[in-house]
């Protein structure tokens, strides 16, 4: 009887395993976000920022979270999986990305049928491919983070199957309730499937992750997403970073506490082709958790609402320093595709527990053993 309860056990596991090979090979590096019992903070207009008052950043589960914001080219090898004939029938791809000065550049390659940077205005395709996705949706967002579950757009946290397909189920957009929560049941049922299951952040997983201290159980929180209650240097107007004479060139040595925006409200961060820097560009401005541009280079959704709009976080390349506050909670109807908005990806729960749970089948057989030996 309990070589049969083994046996079943460890075609479960095999199956999830299975399962969990289905998923599409693009590697998001990711930082564990802990410290179970934090409690949240204030934020919002009567705190010196923007958007409704909210309590912010308490999470009382294991989760992890992109330690990069999605780039073009990992936005590009997932349009390459799911539209491979460009016909872009979700609507997932937005010509803008292409055809605009502000774009990512991300282009459909009819010759080639592919899409990549061929319409790039300069530099090699390397140059563009670690700067973060723009002019993408929330939807686009959620069907991302599905398809790195399961390799399947309409397979994950996100239910796309039921109503208008624009809307999934909802005419305006406003309240799509096929969000699993993320601390659920039904989460736990899509972890024992799929052993990672990928989310857009909620607002208290994302400020969490920004602005809390990670020094403990408590409700200690920077002002910035650098580590830093102090706001976060730049490029300035000369492309030198702000107070000092140092040029800006990719790779630069970051003196620390940095971000990608425009406090001098002219250039647009880095200025043109590029605008926006690499992700990971500011190697001495991550968050206590180890995040990078949680502030700057693009402002990123995340789960929550607003009235009819999801909120965003952070802030972009064209923006001055004001919304990279803690305090700033902006928001915009979740069809919108903007030049300013990305996103980064959560997964639930830590990676590695489907590893445990083989491990312990294989313990709980060997104890099975040693039991039936005596």
């Amino acid at each position: 009887m309990f070589e049969k309860l083994l046996w079943r056990s460890l075609a479960a596991v095999a199956a999830v395993t299975l399962l969990m090979g289905t998923a599409p090979a693009v590697t998001i590096e990711t930082v564990p976000v802990a410290n179970l019992e934090n409690t949240g903070e204030w934020s919002g207009q009567s705190y010196g920022g923007w958007g409704p008052d909210r309590l912010c950043g308490a999470v009382g589960y294991n989760y992890r979270i992109g330690t990069y914001e999605v780039t073009a080219g990992q936005y590009r090898d997932f349009l390459n999986d799911v539209d491979p004939n460009g016909t872009n029938t979700d609507g997932l791809y937005n010509s803008s990305m292409d055809s605009l000065s502000y774009g990512c550049q991300i282009t459909w390659n009819s010759g080639s049928s592919t899409y990549d940077f061929s319409g790039r205005p300069s530099g090699a395709e390397a140059d563009w491919e670690d700067r973060p996705v723009n002019y993408v949706s929330w939807y686009d967002a959620a069907m991302f983070a599905n398809w790195l579950t399961s390799g399947n757009i309409h397979q994950g946290a996100y239910d796309t199957t039921t109503g208008d397909p624009v809307y999934w189920g909802d005419s305006d957009g406003s309240k799509y309730t096929g969000i699993t929560p993320h601390d659920s049941a039904a989460m736990g049922a899509l972890v024992a499937t799929y052993g990672e299951v990928w989310v857009i952040p909620t607002e208290d997983e994302w400020y969490k992750a920004a602005y809390h201290k990670n020094d403990g159980d408590t409700g200690n929180y920077f002002d910035y997403p650098t580590s830093s209650n102090s706001a976060p240097g730049y490029v300035d107007n000369d492309g030198e970073l702000s107070g000092t004479s140092i040029p800006f060139v990719d790779g630069v040595t970051d003196p620390g506490n940095y971000a990608t925006y425009d406090a001098d409200q002219a250039m647009d961060a880095i200025g043109p082709d590029y605008y926006r820097t690499e992700v990971g560009e500011w190697e001495n401005s991550d968050s206590p958790y180890g995040t990078f541009d949680q502030g700057g280079n693009i402002t990123e959704w995340t789960e929550a609402l607003i009235g009819s709009d999801r909120v965003f976080r952070g802030s972009a390349f064209p923006s001055g320093g004001v919304s990279l506050h803690a305090a700033w909670r902006s928001d915009a109807f979740p069809t919108h595709e903007y030049e300013t908005i990305g996103f980064r990806v959560a997964s639930i729960p830590e990676p590695g527990s489907i590893t445990l749970l083989v491990y312990g089948a294989l313990g709980l057989f060997a104890y099975g053993w040693r039991r039936r030996r005596r």
